[in-house]
């Protein structure tokens, strides 16, 4: 068995330039961007050394058992896992991209002014169920989007200064200081402009990651009903709601405690990391179906239970479809039928033929 190589006394992070959190997809730009300036055969003999501490810090970070070792040995296991956040596992990352590819406004035969004139006019045409959905979307970390800017061509990237400044006159600051809804436009912007950049500067798996990591928040926002395809159902939730009186409210209270609602279900097959589009669904459902129960001169306590109890009906309405009936009709239990109506076609069932 060959040896373990030894941990590396550099900062591998630093030589790329990288925070501890840095995606795999982070890694690979800022290893390939910064060979791109220090190879020998640019930089000329001088680059040679750090070149090779570019591969071997690309070595031990692209690695996840090398990586894994390395921040453990040098004591940076715990600053990671409280940098990391929402995570997106790769594989849901790469099943996501494939999936919504056809959607993408940018096309490889698409002229870019043409591509990018079509997106800031669509700036200009957002709904306020858009914009919500936007501001309640993940976007792109901002060091990773700093990551792809410092490698670009200056051409592209006094482009890209262009587009953030059109985006900034194409909407109100009260609209872009909304949560993240600058981070998601910009991402998304990113992408348009410099797609064909990150094509010859990575490859497979990660440049489809990269292109989901950098329209994920745009794609869940913009053309999408507010609250997913379950919409109907979960504004007949809101209108129940609001018509409760103050002993409604109550009962209502009466199933939101945190014990008796427990952790947030969701489908097989469908998590909070794999679907951003339904994800903001519940965000938005949960939000307005909590916001619909009035005070009605309860405690506070009662009115926050009562709440919580409204935004988990919400979210369970938002995924109905992917339910099982038999699972939904349990877990919507405590708020039927005066809150929840199971209006579904009912299963067939196939009877056998007569012999």
């Amino acid at each position: 068995m060959a040896p373990r190589p030894a941990v590396p006394a550099d900062d591998l992070y630093a030589q790329l330039d990288l925070p501890v959190d840095a995606s795999p997809e982070a890694v690979e730009v800022a290893w390939r961007g910064l060979l791109r300036l220090h190879h020998p055969d640019v930089a000329g003999p001088a680059g040679l050394e750090r070149a090779k501490r570019i591969n071997v810090a690309h070595d031990w970070l692209s690695d996840p058992g090398l990586r894994a070792r390395y921040d453990r040995e040098r004591g940076l296991t715990a600053r990671r896992d409280r940098a990391d956040g929402r995570g997106h596992a790769p594989d849901a990352r790469a099943r996501a991209a494939a999936a919504r590819e056809h959607r993408h406004v940018r096309h490889h035969a698409d002229d870019p002014a043409e591509t990018i004139a079509r997106f800031l006019d669509r700036l200009s045409s957002l709904t306020a169920d858009e914009l919500d959905r936007l501001a309640a979307a993940d976007p792109a970390p901002i060091a990773f989007g700093a990551t792809i800017r410092r490698f670009l061509p200056e051409d592209q990237r006094l482009v890209l200064e262009q587009v953030d400044a059109e985006i900034g006159r194409r909407l109100p600051s009260d609209v872009l200081g909304r949560a993240g809804t600058r981070g998601v436009i910009e991402a998304y912007a990113t992408e348009l402009v410099i797609g064909s950049f990150l094509d010859d500067l990575l490859s497979e798996p990660f440049r489809d990651r990269t292109r989901e990591r950098l329209t994920r928040g745009w794609d869940a926002a913009v053309g999408q009903p507010r609250y997913g395809p379950n919409g109907p159902a979960v504004q007949a939730l809101i209108r129940r709601l609001r018509l409760l009186d103050a002993a409604g409210v109550a009962r209502l209270a009466a199933t939101g405690t945190r014990d008796r609602l427990g952790d947030e279900p969701w489908p097989p097959g469908v998590s909070v990391q794999d679907d951003e589009g339904l994800r903001v669904s519940s965000v938005l459902a949960g939000r307005d179906a909590a916001a619909a129960v009035e005070e009605a001169a309860l405690d506070t306590a009662v009115v926050r239970r009562a709440r919580r109890a409204a935004a988990r009906a919400g979210h369970l309405l938002v995924l109905r479809h992917a339910f099982a009936p038999a699972e939904f009709a349990a877990l919507t239990a405590p708020w039927r039928p005066d809150l929840v109506h199971d209006d579904r076609p009912a299963t067939r069932v196939r009877r056998p033929a007569a012999s």
